[in-house]
């Protein structure tokens, strides 16, 4: 029997075919969109495999379950800044407990919030349940990064970031690797040990950049008032870092942290280990007290153990400017003096070691068990006391000053009892004079030679303050260990006024630039007090003296090493040469131009270093040469002001020179001086230096290299013909660097460029009682001050100056 085909059975076998009913495991699958703006009962559950991305209304911020970087089968589930490749989670409900491929986001039937892990248990953060009503309430996230469902919100339950207009009010958050935690938004601490406090608490991270502190001074990034995205977080490290993200170097940048050098950080190193800085912000080095000896797991990071056992003659290795801080066993005492410190360590079969203060204060603190959190700093007044066997061989590479003052032995003379004559009067009296006469023969010579071999060390102690302190000023080096640190000096990485600079490798690995100086005034004392000066100014913008050396006629003083070089590097690059011009054996590299983010950074961190100089330092300093080629900047572009203090060491030329009166480079000394010489030298001669190369940070060019064919020379003034395009005919791109004017054309800089301007034109005032204090110029350039439309600078105004009579 044959079938013949007709259009009806066909159409009867296709729709016969295509309304069969689905398979059980197809109808269990409604298609679900890949991202959505509210999470509810609908679109319950929300398991990790289903690659879904709840997104906040301005789509700054997603949420979902992201995979671990090392095993793509765990996830947590985490709220992210969107779009940023690198560092971008902000907030996590289950980072400590990563959930596998089963797990779910359910809103149940009653309401309640769960993240399931597969095995029943709820994960998500909260003090009770988190319930709602299921048919109104669903899961959603703010613009500003809040995760939100009914009255529960993630900013309740931060873990290691902060985001801007989150309120504290006591919140505690921990770093990732359950290290460190900023506790009651107050404390930093590792464990129940604190190492850093602001004083009062934390209120409200803003979205400008700084943070609101109880009754105190806000704290502001050096980025403040900047349209970055921001946040405050606990890292690894045990810092409390603002971080601010760089869209040119699609990077994190960190605009502040609480501490500076990481030392200062609780357990950066290992027990019985010593921390030093190695003149980065961001690495140090960490050695084993003498005596001891690297773990073989991790080295001294880990931690140190003893060489020799302890026996019952120990002996103590003095280590200066050293201090143990913060064990758990610590105890601290106040004792008249360090002999009674010791004695109380030889009493405790626990002591390993003591720290004593030389201050005036007399604190001792004995440390029990282990060496804890040992921190190095040339700038403590703190020796610590390592106790050892008495058969140890290691001695203290910690040495300070004060123990070239301790090489005098004390001479004792006795007189010899007269023998027993009683009937020889006159012999006993010769007996007597001759041993008196040669006593005093003896005391004299004895004496001469002290005072002939001693006095300097003697006017150096007076100088410095030492008379009672086992160190207390920067390191002296030999001229030996220089040569060596420096290969004979065979790398020279600058030249100035002062002198030429090498760089060098101490023993200790870090890298330091040595410069050596010519034609230093006075003496050995002077050099020493005005070291000593140098050394106790520490700010964040000016460059860290490590140490120096005075050997007969050689001077030189010990600098951290700026790895970027002077700031004129990057304003006024030399032109690459063309190929016919190249050196095979040469290589060129192009200097990469800074973005206005950047230089206005470097000015403000400059015009604060000033302002201490001027106004917050024990010691009154003028700079006297303020220009690009001393400031330095570092890997992070940190400026650093150098060869601050160094006036007083120069030799007065005024003797040798009769037109060298004027102190400082041409095109950046005040027009005062020019006029009335160095007697005339104030605080206002720097601000004006320091507004000259604020308009060659902003031009790119030097001052002098600035001249139109249109003008004459002689009347030709930069700050004048630079007022006049920026004030007068408007024409303010005429004036900027050619590398990044475009982007001030964009519109995103013109109020720091405008702020830049202004502040510049206050500086270049002729007379100098207009000119602002550098800590007035520093709250301009902040915004924190309005300015006020400045006056044309002109340099020809001191030949009616009343002054001049």
């Amino acid at each position: 029997m044959s079938f013949a085909a007709t259009p009806l059975s066909i159409l009867l076998l296709f729709f016969f075919f295509f309304t069969s009913p689905l398979s059980p495991a197809a109808a269990q699958l409604p298609p679900k969109p890949t991202n959505f703006s509210a999470f509810s009962i609908s679109q319950s559950p929300w398991r990790p495999t289903q690659n879904l991305i709840l997104f906040s209304p301005n789509s700054l911020f997603a949420a979902g379950f992201q995979p671990l970087p090392k095993n793509s089968n765990l996830f947590v589930f985490s709220v992210w800044y969107f779009n940023i490749s690198t560092d971008n989670v902000v907030w996590s409900a289950n980072h400590l407990s990563p959930v596998n491929r089963s797990a779910a986001l359910v809103i149940t039937r009653t309401g309640q919030l769960r993240l399931d892990d597969g095995s029943g248990r709820n994960l998500w953060p909260s003090n009770s349940n988190v319930s709602a009503n299921p048919n109104s309430t669903q899961l959603i996230l703010r613009n500003d990064g809040d995760l939100i469902y009914g009255t529960w919100e993630s900013f309740q339950f931060p873990t290691n970031t902060i985001l801007p207009n989150q309120t504290l009010n006591g919140t505690t958050i921990v770093s990732n690797n359950g290290k460190y935690a900023f506790k009651n938004s107050v404390n930093l601490t590792f464990g129940a040990e604190r190492y850093w406090t602001p004083g009062n608490p934390f209120q409200i991270f803003l979205i400008e950049g700084q943070i609101i502190i109880n009754n105190q001074t806000p704290i502001f990034p050096s980025d403040f008032n900047s349209t970055r995205l921001r946040k405050l977080v606990v890292d690894d490290d045990g810092n409390l870092k603002i971080f601010s993200f760089n869209p040119n170097l699609r990077r994190w940048d960190v605009v502040w942290q609480a501490h500076i050098e990481l030392c200062e950080i609780f357990h950066t190193c290992g027990p019985n280990s010593i921390c030093m800085s190695t003149g980065s912000y961001n690495s140090t080095n960490c050695v084993c007290a003498p005596g001891f000896i690297p773990d073989p797991r991790g080295g001294a990071r880990q931690g140190c153990h003893r060489k020799l056992n302890m026996s019952n003659t120990p002996k103590f290795l003095q280590l200066d400017f050293v201090s143990f801080r913060g064990g758990v066993k610590q105890i601290s005492l106040q004792t008249p003096n360090i002999s009674v410190c010791q004695a109380n360590c030889l009493k405790n079969s626990s002591c390993v070691g003591y720290t004593f203060t030389f201050d005036g204060s007399a604190q001792c603190a004995l440390q029990l068990d282990i060496l804890s959190n040992g921190l190095w700093s040339p700038g403590m007044k703190i020796a610590a006391f390592v106790k050892v066997d008495n058969l140890e061989t290691d001695h203290s590479n910690f040495n300070g000053m004060m123990y070239k003052l301790q090489t005098t032995c004390p001479v004792h003379i006795t007189i010899r009892p007269p023998p027993v004559i009683k009937d020889n009067t006159t012999r006993n009296i010769l007996i007597i004079s001759t041993i008196f006469i040669a006593e005093l023969i003896s005391g004299a010579v004895f004496f001469c030679a002290f005072l002939k071999r001693f006095v300097k060390y003697r006017d150096m102690a007076r100088t410095l303050g030492l008379e009672s302190l086992p160190a207390g000023g920067p390191k002296q080096f030999t001229y030996a260990e220089l040569k060596t640190a420096t290969n004979n000096f065979s790398t020279c990485i600058g030249r100035g006024g002062f002198g030429e600079v090498f760089k060098g490798e101490l023993p200790d690995k870090r890298v330091v630039a040595v410069k050596c100086l010519k034609n230093v005034a006075g003496g050995d004392r002077d050099f020493w007090a005005e070291v000593t000066i140098i050394a106790r100014m520490h700010h964040l913008n000016l460059l860290r003296l490590w140490g120096f050396c005075a050997e007969k006629n050689k001077k030189m003083l010990v600098y951290e090493h700026i790895p970027n070089g002077s700031l004129d590097k990057f304003l006024f690059p030399k032109p690459l040469p063309s190929d016919s011009e190249k050196n095979e054996t040469e290589s060129y590299d192009e200097i990469p131009s800074l973005d206005w983010n950047i230089r206005h950074r470097i000015v403000i961190g400059v015009a604060r270093a000033i302002a201490y100089l001027h106004e917050e330092c024990l010691e009154w300093v003028l700079h006297r040469d303020i220009k690009p080629e001393n400031i330095l900047l570092d890997n992070d572009f940190c400026p650093k002001l150098s060869d601050f203090g160094l006036s007083k060491l120069r030799q007065n030329e005024e003797t040798r020179v009769s037109m060298s009166r004027i102190r400082g480079t041409p095109g950046y000394v005040a027009p005062e001086l020019v006029k009335l010489g160095s007697n005339w030298m104030t605080t206002k001669a720097d601000v004006y230096s320091f507004g000259m190369v604020l308009l060659e940070i902003m031009s790119g060019r030097r001052n002098c290299e600035m001249k139109r064919s249109t003008v004459e020379s002689a009347e030709w003034y930069f700050p004048g013909w630079a007022f006049e395009k920026a004030f007068v005919e408007e024409r303010m791109e005429e004036i900027l660097d050619d590398r990044i004017r475009d982007e001030w054309e964009s519109g995103g800089h013109w109020g720091i460029v405008n702020r830049m301007m202004q502040t510049a034109m206050w500086c270049l005032q002729s007379l100098p009682e207009k000119r602002p204090s550098m800590g007035e110029v520093v709250k301009m350039l902040e915004g924190k001050l309005e300015i006020a439309p400045p006056e044309k600078p002109s340099v020809y105004f001191l030949s009616e100056h009343p002054t001049t009579s």
